[in-house]
């Protein structure tokens, strides 16, 4: 009897050991994080910072594993969503280094069977038409540039200013549409408040970069002598700041200049200056939304099967020197 006890016992003893062992290996693979990507064309820019940042809450929150990778060509993209697959990861969020490589990176990553949002730049296929069935997270572009020619005539009208001796300087740079929607949403509205068409110039920059703009601008300036005041407008900061460099260079200051940029992140150290410059004021993106509601968006897709919206847009708000701290911190980007 005591020998059958202790063989009970024992079987017992084994067949929790078995069970045990079974019970691990079903647990195993859910106790592995979700991986999920994150490319960016210009890491080193504060936008794609921040951008990094609420996706890095976002996997926090979610308790995904962020893979961050900036990517400034079209060979490293494709390299990098090589190196996301062999990683393990389930999906990818990406801000491309050109629009028109949409095809090649959806391609990529179907062949991969990896989820993918595109966010900030809207991916072209080849005729220039944007690709509607890749999943996107983007500015209102035209609202955007709409909210921008509306403040710089509300500040033109503010300071008395004579449309015969003001124009509009646009920095343009029509190869990418979303800085297309921008300028030419702002032009739309000066011209619908009754600003003259005929004094609304627009200048190309060959990259959407300072020192772009400056030549652009120059160009432009060489041209119109006779322009006492300038509004400036263009599809980002730095570019709005190239401008009104060039605008300093001849003479111009805060007094004669109105400019308004697009982001709010590369314009701090302007409204940080001991005086005010021309750069009056800047529509702040919300990097927030562009990087946690992305992150969060392909979590959920991944793990609760909830696809996300084909085209989700955001807007945003205006920020001066006057400000500017108080709405970066509500915006969660400082203390």
């Amino acid at each position: 009897m005591n020998r059958f006890l202790a063989l009970l016992v024992g079987l017992t003893v084994l067949a929790g050991l078995v069970v045990g062992v079974g019970c691990k290996k079903q647990s195993a693979p859910g106790s592995e994080k979700i991986k999920i990507g994150f490319i960016v064309k210009q890491p080193e820019e504060p936008w794609f910072q921040n951008e990094w940042k609420f996706a890095d809450q976002a996997a926090q929150q979610y308790g995904f594993e962020l893979i961050k990778i900036g990517a400034m060509d079209g060979d490293k993209t494709l390299a990098a969503i090589d190196s996301l697959a062999a990683n393990g990861a389930k999906g990818f969020v990406i801000c491309t280094p050109d629009v028109k490589l949409g095809p090649a990176i959806a391609r990529k990553a179907d062949s991969h069977g990896l989820k993918l949002i595109s966010v900030d730049d809207r991916f072209e296929k080849a005729d220039g038409s944007p690709m509607e069935d890749v999943h996107y997270l983007g500015i209102s572009a035209r609202k955007i540039g709409q909210a921008v020619g509306g403040h710089l005539y509300e500040q033109m009208q503010a300071r008395k200013w004579d449309p015969a001796e003001t124009a509009v300087c646009v920095v343009t740079f029509d190869e990418l549409e979303t800085a297309r929607e921008r300028t030419e949403g702002a032009i739309e509205v000066l011209i619908e408040k009754g600003f003259p068409k005929e004094r609304i110039f627009r200048t190309p920059e060959k990259k959407a970069e300072v020192e772009a703009a400056i030549d652009a601008t120059n160009s432009l300036l060489t041209q119109h002598p006779e322009v006492k005041r300038w509004l400036v407008c263009s599809m980002n900061d730095n570019s709005v700041l190239g401008a009104i460099r060039a605008l300093e260079g001849r003479g111009f200051n805060a007094d004669t200049v109105i400019g308004i940029g697009i982001n709010g992140t590369d314009c701090i150290n302007e409204f940080q200056r001991d005086k005010p410059t021309g750069f009056w004021g800047s529509m702040l993106l919300s990097a927030k939304q562009h990087g946690f509601q992305t992150a969060e968006m392909m979590y959920q897709w991944i793990v609760e099967g909830v696809e996300p919206p084909l085209d989700t847009r955001t807007t945003g708000v205006l920020i001066t020197r006057d400000t500017y701290q108080q709405i970066f911190k509500e915006q969660g980007l400082a203390e």
